[in-house]
């Protein structure tokens, strides 16, 4: 009755997928606002090239690994308007996929089946993956990549994590940072002091961890590297350290990023005041990865998934650029989390957070549809107002995931050393 019910689930949710792929193909023909995201035109170009057995990143703005271009290869084919749609396809066969994989993991933890759905509802059924996926974007693949390294890690298969994480990392970088949790959450249990806890590191099954991830990830960058060259570093990984993106930038660098990526001429009255030439976007990367690849692992040991989903959220919630495609890196991760946290036994919370995400999201929108559509000047004080008060609002939104998270640390301690079983 349980695989009925998964098979039921993953069915209701392909026909979502299909009804919005099929609304896009409509969107595209009739209205001037395009459905398909600029992305998946970017990625088909790509293609296009490879198919020509030429560089994808001859296509300008094509800033990802070249296995991307070559899994879009069919999109190349002919007739053009029936095979065009297949990477979109492929998207959205990432995202179902994904969701097995979190239902599967989720049953791991001890879910049934029927609430291990439940909570991989929250992605399979959520109308938000559907419309990012079938619009083109290609996060629905790296959330099975994402989804899969969790799966290996929990199931002990210590070589295939390894080998999974070095591929996430050169399909997409931020991955990374899952690298010191999974290594600290593989430490043998109660490390009494500091020396321990290092010496921990260096177990097998950490080293042989290490060993295939830079095995796995450096495999594929020689590779890449010797068939497309210099090009392949600077646009896949050097790109990222000096990306100057200001549209759809939900950040409060967003208005920082516009004036550095445009020419500016300062008022010889006022020659101190050159924003331009401020560079205080280099140092995003300072409290983004002190905090999710350095202080937030260490909750690791105890709430594995839980952890990386706080990681995630750190990282896209401080990165210099955020767009709704970030979002998917840790929603695929949010059903892992979601079913211990205040969110769910205090409604009113859960509500209050998901209220003010959503609306502040949506006053960023209209402000930025009113200066890119309307020709408005909503710079001051309103676009970076709204992603000032977006950016609040995901800090006291992590501020509860973490405290979760460490709330439930304490009561595992609790209950190891004294035990006392606590609701």
């Amino acid at each position: 009755m349980a695989q009925i019910s998964v098979t039921s689930l993953l069915v209701l949710s392909s026909l979502l997928r299909l009804v919005f792929l099929l609304y896009g193909l409509y969107q595209d023909v009739t209205s001037v606002f395009k459905y398909t995201d600029i992305d998946y035109l970017v990625f088909t170009d790509a293609a296009r090239y490879v198919a020509n057995f030429s560089s994808p990143y001859l296509r300008a703005t094509y800033r990802y690994t070249p296995l991307l271009s070559w899994l879009l290869f069919p999109t190349t084919f002919n007739p053009q308007y029936l095979w065009f749609s297949f990477g979109k396809l492929l998207f959205a066969a990432g995202d179902i996929l994904a969701g097995y994989l979190i239902i599967q993991v989720l049953q791991i933890y001890g879910f049934t089946a029927t609430r291990a759905m439940k909570y991989a509802s929250l992605w399979l059924l959520n109308p938000m993956v559907a419309t990012i996926s079938t619009r083109g974007s290609s996060e629905g693949l790296l959330g099975v990549i994402v989804i899969a390294l969790l799966w290996s890690v929990e199931k002990r298969r210590v070589v295939l994590s390894g080998a999974i994480l070095g591929f996430a990392v050169h399909f997409k970088i931020y991955p990374f940072i899952y690298a010191p949790s999974i290594l600290l959450w593989m430490q043998p249990p109660n490390q009494p002091d500091l020396v321990s806890k290092v010496k921990g590191f260096i177990t097998k099954d950490c080293l042989i961890f290490s060993i295939t991830a830079l095995t796995s990830f450096m495999g594929l960058n020689v590779a890449m590297y010797a068939i497309y060259g210099h090009p392949f570093v600077v646009h896949t990984f050097l790109h990222h350290l000096t990306r100057l993106d200001h549209r759809h930038n939900f950040s409060p660098y967003n208005t920082l990023l516009y004036l550095k990526s445009s020419p500016f001429t300062p008022d010889p009255l006022y020659p101190a005041v050159m924003l331009s030439d401020l560079t205080v976007e280099r140092l995003a990367f300072v409290p983004q990865l002190l905090i999710s690849s350095i202080l937030l692992p260490l909750f690791a040991k105890k709430d594995l998934p839980s952890t990386m989903f706080a990681q995630t959220f750190a990282f896209v919630t401080f990165n210099k650029v955020v767009t709704s495609q970030y979002f998917m890196w840790y929603l695929v991760l949010l059903p892992f989390y979601l079913g211990r946290s205040r969110f769910m036994g205090k409604p009113v919370i859960g509500m209050v957070a998901l209220v003010a995400w959503v609306l502040t999201q949506g006053l960023w929108l209209g402000q930025a549809y009113q200066l890119e559509f309307e020709g408005e000047n909503t710079f001051w004080p309103g676009l970076w107002g709204a992603a000032a008060a977006f950016f609040l609002v995901n800090c006291w939104i992590l501020g509860v995931v973490v405290g979760d998270i460490a709330r439930t640390r304490r009561v595992e301690s609790l209950i190891s050393e004294k035990g006392v079983i606590s609701m």
